[in-house]
């Protein structure tokens, strides 16, 4: 059987680290408020001259390498962002062009927080019916730049960065497969107004800023992680008790730690970097996987769960083993 398998993963963060106690300084807050309700301690702020498209295209450059490959040999880039450097064309063709991997697809995808997901499952019906070889799917955002700094319910969730992975269409036999192994995607448009950006190009014309409530979110959140967690699972015939490791978004400690709860999934299974990095949306995943793939948790043959929810609300998750 053909499979999306993994071969590498790479990840990349803004030069400007900013704790809670540096972001007091700004904004009317605190590191107990921020932490007791996050978990968060501490964030990366794009500067001027970094954007989506120079994080992405660095973390892009470390997963190659971590691959063995040449940038060449990349048929296939989805960017998954709600925050490219341009409204058109899309950041793909930018970070393909600074790779140097000319002539394949390349093409964003806006999906929020949910978005490398949604790559991650567009990558591999691509893959799975010859489109392509293989896949560079990245997540990398600059969220700072569409924050209310005057609203300190939002401003201090987020974060920037990048993450990035390569998947390689392989044949695989046996029983016990790598790659791919299922992956469920869902949206439901009717929750626009829980988490929107006011602004846009056919209506206010303005970027617009970032906008939500987040008691609401937190309880869909949770409901909707847990049920296609399940989803993903029954489709591939296994329980909770066969993962290695579930690599979530990374939106809040509350939120991570509900979901696991609910799944009855130890604490020690779950890769946690939102105290380091916030909520980078669509970032978050391939930033925290490859945390964890660097440290050395995570190692070839282990069964990954990765999770996510974002504004739409759009959410999915994705079953592979590395």
């Amino acid at each position: 059987m053909l499979r999306s398998v993994l071969i590498g993963t790479g990840s990349a963060l803004p030069r400007q680290a900013v704790s809670n106690a540096e972001l007091a300084k700004r904004v009317d807050t605190s590191d107990e408020w921020i932490v007791e309700r996050t978990g968060i301690t501490n964030r990366y702020i794009a500067a001027p001259d970094e954007t989506t498209t120079t994080l992405a295209t660095e973390a892009a450059r470390k997963a190659i390498e971590a691959a063995g490959i040449e940038a060449a040999s990349i048929d296939l880039i989805i960017l998954a962002t709600a925050t490219p450097d341009q409204t058109f064309p899309a950041s793909a063709t930018l970070v393909q062009a600074n790779l140097g991997c000319r002539g394949g697809i390349a093409f964003d995808v806006a999906a929020v927080c949910s978005g490398f997901l949604y790559a991650v499952g567009v990558a591999d019906s691509m893959l799975r019916t010859g489109m392509a070889r293989r896949a560079l799917v990245i997540g990398a955002e600059t969220f700072s730049r569409i924050l209310d700094w005057e609203d300190r319910t939002t401003c201090v969730l987020f974060g920037d960065g990048a993450g990035a992975i390569v998947l390689e269409a392989q044949e695989q036999g046996g029983e016990t497969q790598r790659g791919i192994l299922a992956t469920r995607l869902h949206a439901d448009g009717t929750h626009n107004q829980l988490l929107y950006v006011d602004g846009g190009p056919s209506t206010t014309g303005t970027v617009g800023k970032l906008r939500m409530k987040g008691r609401e979110v937190f309880r869909h959140a949770v409901v909707n992680l847990a049920e296609v967690l399940r989803e993903v699972l029954d489709e591939a015939g296994l329980s909770t008790d066969d993962l290695d490791w579930l690599v979530p978004h990374q939106a809040n400690a509350r939120i991570l730690d509900a979901t696991a709860k609910k799944l009855n999934l130890s604490p020690d299974k779950v890769v946690m970097t939102v105290a380091q990095h916030a909520n980078t949306s669509a970032a978050s995943v391939p930033l925290a996987l490859d945390q964890a793939v660097r440290d050395g948790r995570i190692k070839v043959g282990d069964l990954l769960m990765l999770e996510a929810m974002g504004g739409g609300f759009t959410w999915g998750a994705s079953l592979i083993r590395v």
